[in-house]
């Protein structure tokens, strides 16, 4: 079936099955190969993406649900997620780099529903996303160093 998915601000016109899971339009038809494969299942937040500014696990929807929505995915941009990548290089936060495409887009969409994160803000949302190098300590550093960096340039 031809679809028509807005990725990162631009439309792209795809051929895929309804059915098939958005994380696979992402990365094997359109090449965006940032959003991980983890689990399949929904449990491990690798593929997550902000569908409409919510954030979406993509293995588990089908590309049909995505229509007329606008994708963020990691190489995507927004204020946020920049100051997000800021913050990471400064704490060095990734160990494998793995799972960090999800980490950040889930602390991007942290950050646009909660202008000033407690340590439990931050651990309900992260909590959604595994780190099997266990870098979570850096991770929450790293999310109190974007919303430090986001007041600076305000």
């Amino acid at each position: 079936m031809n679809l028509n998915l807005s990725v990162n601000g631009k439309l792209h016109a795809i051929e895929a099955p309804e059915e098939m899971p958005l994380l696979w339009a992402i990365r094997d038809v359109i090449g965006l190969t940032g959003t991980k494969f983890g689990c399949g299942v929904n449990q491990c937040g690798a593929c997550s993406v902000l569908l409409n500014g919510q954030l979406t696990k993509s293995c588990s929807i089908p590309v049909s649900q995505a229509i007329e929505k606008e994708i963020l995915t990691i190489e995507g941009t927004s204020k946020n997620l920049e100051f997000l990548r800021q913050a990471w290089s400064i704490g060095n936060v990734p160990q494998c780099g793995y799972c960090q495409s999800g980490q950040l887009i889930a602390a991007t969409s942290l950050l646009d529903t909660t202008e000033n994160p407690t340590d439990k803000d931050i651990d309900t949302v992260m909590s959604a996303n595994i780190c099997r190098c266990g870098t979570y300590t850096r991770i929450k550093k790293a999310i109190h160093q974007a919303v430090a960096i986001k007041n600076e340039s305000i």
